[in-house]
């Protein structure tokens, strides 16, 4: 069993990035992934806690991307990151300045319906270095707003909501450059997400490819089991490698997303690593890269 999409506090886990990996451990995952959005703060720790286990356990750095999309929302997964690249460094840059703009945005929204706080206070009961709408949520649950963090999309930050803010996002090539100078490999996340049609999904995947995106996660909870077949064969059809991951964010966020398990709560089966990933990574190894390195 493993996982090539799960977070951690460093974004909007639950987990810090060393109790992310301490539960990736006691679960005998074979191959974990930590791709927190935007930010790659977590992973010297994550792998240092790897690397001291007797677990045998692969890591995988990675990182989550916001791309720029027109509809829906477009995640770029970047597996097997070997360095904090100068390109790398320069798009978190960019990426945490445009979120934090677009938080700034919300807060006054939140100020101008009543509820007085600033975004300092709010950046303040975090530990993450990328503030977004989960932790807003959580703050609208502390001040007794809603009871539970999915009422706060519901109701205040989802798409159409009062306090929602669009986040850009970086631009595709930008960002598969910058995974690939990091020494990772591209590969579009959920790709339900982008909220295309069945019918011009080929052709948007197909054009999604040409810019350098080599796999596809097609198995993630979002999606049930009949599209994780769907997809996983329009991949094979396009030449893309596969991928799967449980989008994990801590025990009880999500009721359907468990590590170590994706679409249908099934098991993720160890070739998404050996026989899908790996073979793109090259001579990858955790132990080598930047994050076990750094003191």
């Amino acid at each position: 069993m493993i996982d090539l999409h799960s977070h951690s506090s460093a974004s909007d886990g639950v987990f810090t990035p060393r109790e992310a990996a301490e539960y990736a451990i006691g679960k005998k995952l074979k191959v974990w992934a930590l791709t927190d959005h935007d930010t790659v703060d977590g992973l010297f720790d994550a792998a240092q806690t790897c690397v001291q286990s007797d677990s045998g356990i692969i890591f995988v750095p990675g990182i989550e991307i916001n791309v720029r999309w027109p509809t829906g929302e477009f995640h770029l997964l970047g597996l097997g990151l070997r360095k904090y690249s100068e390109e790398l460094k320069d798009l978190v840059a960019d990426l945490t300045e445009s979120r934090r703009n677009r938080n700034l945005e919300i807060v006054e929204k939140m100020n101008r319906d009543g509820i007085s706080v600033t975004l300092e206070e709010i950046e303040s009961q975090f530990t993450a270095s990328q503030i977004g709408r989960p932790h807003f949520a959580s703050f609208l649950m502390q001040i007794g707003k809603v009871k539970h963090r999915q009422e706060a999309f519901d109701r205040f930050l989802g798409k159409g909501r009062p306090y929602h803010v669009n986040h850009e996002g970086a631009d595709l090539d930008v960002a598969v450059q910058a995974i690939r100078s990091a020494g990772g490999v591209p590969v579009l996340a959920h790709p339900l997400s982008l909220y295309v049609s069945w019918g011009k999904m080929d052709e948007t995947i197909e054009k999604i490819k040409n810019h350098g995106v080599e796999g596809l996660e097609a198995w993630h909870p979002a999606a049930r089991i009949n599209e994780g077949c769907k997809l996983e064969l329009l991949a094979k059809k396009l030449g893309m490698f596969v991928t799967a991951g449980s989008d994990f964010h801590g025990k009880g966020v999500r009721a359907d997303r468990h590590l170590g398990r994706t679409s249908g709560d099934r098991k993720i089966d160890d070739r998404f690593y050996f026989e899908e990933l790996l073979p793109h990574l090259g001579d990858f190894d955790y132990k080598e890269s930047q994050w076990c390195q750094r003191s």
